[in-house]
């Protein structure tokens, strides 16, 4: 059995309940009191926190598992899902180190898979942990009264450093949808097309699927069986495209340009409109002056920051990119962070779950429970 390690962290530099269930990432859920089971980097996680520490469990792939690979699992399936045919091609197994969905993805948050590396390195990696964030929180404040008065309530919210392929199409699936649903959909390509992991307490947990897993021309068809209705044809689509542009090739690329320039590829891809593209940027890309506006932050900053732009019945381009370039302005260098904490304090569903008290830098605050939409 996993042990708990701990790992030096105070709850004003990181609150679990806020980074792991605000919508940016669909794969975390509660499993015990402050507790919270996930996947990445080809492990399961299991964290959870005391004032003083982060705690957290890891558990490696179960590399004997005669069903651990998507085609051995869809064998027999009354669909008949059928596997790329690169891998048919060449006649190779899922199962095979050859599997693109079991290599070594520099830009995925899979490539961490070399056991060499250091777990803790991993956790710290994925919660940017090394990102002074109090110091950030303070200089938020300074130049904004609204955030100030937000971060008595929201310490301690990171934005998560994610695996840009599971990202990506992750938030394709947000389309027109709750957090629920989506992270329904997200397990179902992981069930579908990723290759197991363990199970744990009698769930079974997959990686996410490769790139190449999505674009057998069976993908579409099987994705609105399993109820992704049009979201299907772009998670296909934009997967085959991914591979044309060069995959992983490609999206290392996106992490290495200019922020406008990422977002402006991103939104070649179907399904891809410009707040997806700044989710994918923001969550994934370490683009972190990438604003995703939605209706929610367009009422926000209408309201508080841009009272001139109630004068709009919706956000148009041109409302949009004047959101991004004033948040921007405003916060610099870590604009889409700051933005972030401000959405969510925002939420009432954060204010009215609000149960569990913690304490930060000596005063008791309320703590929300999830995000009712993501961007």
């Amino acid at each position: 059995m996993e042990i708990w390690r701990k790992l030096p962290c105070l709850k004003s530099d990181l609150q679990l309940l806020f980074t792991l269930t605000g919508g940016q990432c669909f794969r975390w859920k509660k499993t015990g009191k402050n507790e919270w089971t996930g996947v990445f980097s080809s492990r399961i996680w299991i964290l959870s926190q005391d004032d003083t520490h982060l705690l957290y469990k890891v558990i490696l792939r179960e590399t004997t598992d005669p069903v651990a690979s998507p085609k051995q699992r869809r064998k027999g399936n009354a669909r008949k899902r059928v596997v790329s045919k690169l891998l048919e091609n060449e006649g190779e197994d899922y199962t095979s180190e050859k599997d693109p969905r079991n290599m070594q993805e520099k830009c995925d948050s899979n490539s961490y898979l070399n056991k060499s590396v250091d777990d803790e390195e991993l956790l710290k990696k994925y919660l940017r942990l090394d990102e002074p964030l109090q110091d950030l929180y303070e200089l938020w404040s300074k130049k904004d009264l609204h955030f100030k008065q937000a971060a008595v309530k929201f310490q301690g919210l990171r934005i998560l450093a994610q695996d840009p392929t599971e990202n990506l199409f992750s938030f394709i699936c947000s389309s027109n949808n709750n957090i629920s649903r989506i992270s329904s959909m997200v397990e179902k390509l992981c069930t579908l097309y990723g290759t197991r992991i363990a199970t744990v307490d009698n769930i079974t947990y997959f990686d996410f699927p490769h790139v190449s897993a999505l674009t057998d021309p069976s993908v579409e068809q099987s994705l609105r069986e399993a109820g992704f209705g049009y979201r299907a044809k772009f998670i296909h689509k934009s997967a085959c495209q991914i591979i044309k542009e060069g995959g992983v090739t490609w999206l290392q690329k996106l992490q290495t340009l200019p922020y406008e320039e990422a977002k402006t590829e991103l939104m070649k891809l179907p399904g891809i409109g410009a707040k997806v593209a700044d989710c994918i940027c923001l969550m994934s890309l370490g683009h972190l002056d990438a604003i995703p506006v939605d209706t929610h932050i367009y009422q926000v900053a209408a309201q508080r920051y841009l009272p001139h732009l109630k004068n709009y019945k919706s956000v148009t381009n041109k409302v949009y990119n004047e959101i991004g370039e004033y948040f921007r302005d405003l916060y610099e260098k870590y604009a889409g962070w700051a933005h972030t904490i401000i959405f969510c304090a925002d939420l009432k569903m954060f204010q009215e779950d609000a149960s569990a008290n913690t304490k930060v830098k000596g005063k008791s605050i309320k703590v929300g429970t999830k995000r009712k939409q993501p961007s």
